[in-house]
């Protein structure tokens, strides 16, 4: 107890340090969004006709990134949301960097109506892992 008191700050930056090491799986259980590997959502595309919204910003886009993917920024989501009207009745897949930022834009796109929304775990890493194609521009 000596410790803990003699080494308050210390104490308080670990406690800190240790909640940002998990609020993204925090975040994850809590946007009650369901994952699908990549092969899932190659099926999600192929039988279903699924839109793959890719949310990660454009340089990243262009680096590599699924093919027919619509990329619209997890920034500009909520101003751009009306470029997906027409697809409200088709599931969407959200895919970004590495699963963390599609959480948050599943929350935007069911507020606009999208009845069945899924992340791509893992992001863009694990297609690629999965030997799925990428295209650049």
């Amino acid at each position: 107890m000596k410790f803990v008191l003699n080494n308050i700050w210390l104490v308080l930056a670990a406690a800190v340090s240790g909640a940002i090491l998990i609020w993204p799986l925090i975040n994850r259980r809590l946007s009650g969004a369901a994952e699908v590997g990549a092969l899932e959502a190659v099926q999600l595309l192929n039988r279903k006709d699924a839109i793959l919204i890719d949310v990660r910003e454009p340089a990243e886009f262009n680096a590599g990134h699924a093919p027919n993917a619509r990329n619209i920024p997890l920034a500009q989501l909520d101003k751009r949301i009306g470029e997906l009207e027409k697809f409200k009745n088709r599931p969407a897949v959200v895919v970004c960097q590495t699963g963390g930022k599609s959480h948050a834009a599943i929350a935007l796109l069911k507020k606009a109506g999208f009845a069945e929304v899924v992340v791509l775990a893992g992001g863009i890493g694990a297609w690629q892992q999965a030997n799925m194609p990428v295209e650049k521009k």
